[in-house]
This record gives structure tokens, sequence and C-alpha cells, in this order.
């Protein structure tokens, strides 16, 4: 899944949401789920969410709504196979790189 998001140091719980397209209660409660999520809290409470933690929502997304993983087998998969998460990064990249050439392709 490739996503559309600017290069930011903090996104907000809206642009995350429309990003994955997802409602705000499935991004908290994954945050509950898997400890690997932590973003940051504003004075009033609002999460901001680093790069860091949207490729890891970004792998949640994957594993859970592309592969079928329950919530269990996905944190289990997280911490066993961190090397085949890097070439999972690769193949994010890589899509992205797909996207843009698309996008060049249409325009000419």
């Amino acid at each position: 899944m490739h996503i559309d998001l600017p290069e930011k140091l903090y996104y907000s719980m809206g642009e995350v949401t429309k990003a994955f397209a997802v409602n705000a209660s499935l991004v908290r409660f994954w945050e509950k789920e898997f400890p690997i999520l932590k973003p940051k809290k504003n004075s009033r409470g609002n999460r901001k969410f680093t790069p860091a933690d949207i490729k890891n929502i970004q792998t949640i997304y994957h594993l859970v709504k592309e592969r079928g993983f329950t919530l269990e087998g996905a944190r289990e998969y997280m911490k066993s196979h961190k090397e085949e998460l890097d070439t999972f990064e690769i193949i994010r990249k890589l899509e992205h790189v797909k996207a843009e050439l698309l996008k060049i392709k249409e325009q000419l």
C-alpha cells in the first residue's frame, strides 16, 4: 500500500486516518495492542505521529489488513521477523518509485 503524506516531523491523527483510510478508533486500538507504536501527545492529549510511527502503522496495516494476520500473530511476527520487515521497507520504497513513474508516464 502506498500512502501519500508530505515530509513532516509530526502528523496529526486526521492525516494518519485519511492516509490509511481507517478510523481514529482503530489507530488508538493498535496503539494499545502494539508496544512499538508510541505517538507523542501534546498538552491537550492530541497524538502526534513521527515518520517512524507511520512506518510502524504501515507495517501493522500490511500484516493485519492485507495479509490477514491476527493482532497477536502480527505482534509476534514483528518481534521475530525484523529482517523480513526490512525487506518489506524496500518493497514499499519500490512501490513508491513505481507510483511516481506511472504518474510521469501519464503526463507524457
